[in-house]
């Protein structure tokens, strides 16, 4: 598979990377076995800044910076059974009512090289979802139900 993977994508190396060969995993947390998706976004982080006016300075503002912040990570699939361990947690987070602490996972996205190796890797903590959507029904299209779960998390870490 790797030549023709090869010839059609990119070099051996795996660049230029395609946006189609990834994989999502549950570091610490065996028991999540089901992270195939076939859609994920929101891996970004940004700078906030703070502008800031000298008194007598009017051709600029300062552009001071105050905290970096992240988007929230959007992944999309199938829709699962409910015995899903990963809906479960789901679930649990977003239907409890705050009754219960929020358990946070890690969350770790592969982008992969024509060899199935991690090319890069991101790794997200504290990782929580808030977010749980399933695509509408429409009788007039042939498609499978997709759900979406949006995380926030703390902090975003580029492994290589």
């Amino acid at each position: 598979m790797a030549a023709n993977f090869n010839s059609l994508y990119g070099n051996e190396d795996g660049y230029p990377p395609v946006a189609f060969y990834f994989s999502v995993s549950f570091p610490g947390n065996a028991d999540i076995e089901d992270a195939s998706f076939k859609e994920v976004s929101g891996i970004s982080t940004e700078m906030d800044l703070e502008s800031v006016e000298e008194g007598g300075e009017n051709r600029f503002t300062y552009q001071l910076p105050k905290r970096i912040k992240h988007g929230n990570l959007v992944m999309k699939r199938g829709m699962t059974k409910t015995t899903s361990k990963l809906v479960k947690w789901v679930k649990q987070t977003l239907e409890s009512g705050f009754s219960e602490a929020f358990v946070t996972k890690s969350i770790q996205v592969d982008l992969l090289n024509p060899s199935g190796e991690p090319l890069h890797t991101w790794l997200l903590d504290n990782a929580y979802p808030v977010k749980w959507d399933i695509q509408g029904f429409d009788s007039e299209k042939n498609e499978i139900v997709i759900e979406t779960i949006e995380f926030a998390y703390n902090t975003i870490k580029r492994m290589d």
